[in-house]
């Protein structure tokens, strides 16, 4: 749900009022296949909702198929809405420079392409200002070069519906086995203190 106010969250009551909740904000990234970051994010305290679509590209209105044939300029991208008294951005910068490789250029493994590349879309000075501390601090973690994009979020396109919660419904397909369930593992062996109860 894109933000309406700054960063902070639309929320809808049940009586019909629409509230904001500053608690609740939102950061948009991509690291190769959405269904790996979702899987991993959905495991985290403090997410509330991740959702799985296509932005930082120029078609609008993408489908799955435009994006796959490499031609729209889009990244296959999450977006997390999160709450800030449980995690913060910048903990969720820290899983995603672990979870995935930022050195890799449109690519993760045998994911090839520009929409496999590793971005993080920003929403407002904050965002932009944390996340270049945290791109400088992963560089640490890494021997070769960061090649994360950090452009502004222009527009979210939300995936197909049959991509959404994809690894929670298809736990045995053969992608989610051999690599989105490896990242899963390894968030929860490397968060142990992050990982939802």
């Amino acid at each position: 749900m894109r933000p309406l106010n700054g960063n902070a969250a639309l929320n809808q009551s049940s009586s019909g009022d629409v509230k904001y909740d500053m608690s609740l904000q939102t950061v948009t990234i991509g690291g190769g296949c959405f269904w790996c970051l979702e899987a991993v994010y959905l495991e985290m305290k403090g997410i509330t909702q991740s959702v799985s679509g296509y932005a930082g590209g120029h078609t609008v209105n993408p489908t799955y198929q435009q994006v796959c044939s490499e031609t729209t300029g889009h990244a296959e991208v999450v977006q997390l809405t999160f709450d800030d008294t449980i995690t913060s951005f910048d903990d969720i910068l820290k899983v995603f420079f672990v979870i995935h490789d930022p050195t890799t250029l449109n690519r993760q493994g045998n994911d090839v392409g520009e929409s496999y590349r590793s971005i993080i879309l920003y929403e407002g000075d904050t965002q932009l200002e944390i996340a270049k501390k945290a791109i400088a601090d992963a560089q640490l973690l890494w021997d070769k070069p960061l090649v994360t994009q950090l452009v502004p979020l222009e527009i979210f396109y939300k995936g197909e519906d049959y991509h959404q919660n994809y690894y929670a419904r298809n736990p045995y397909q053969g992608y989610c086995m051999g690599v989105v369930a490896p990242k899963v593992a390894k968030f929860r062996s490397s968060f142990l203190e992050q990982v939802r109860r």
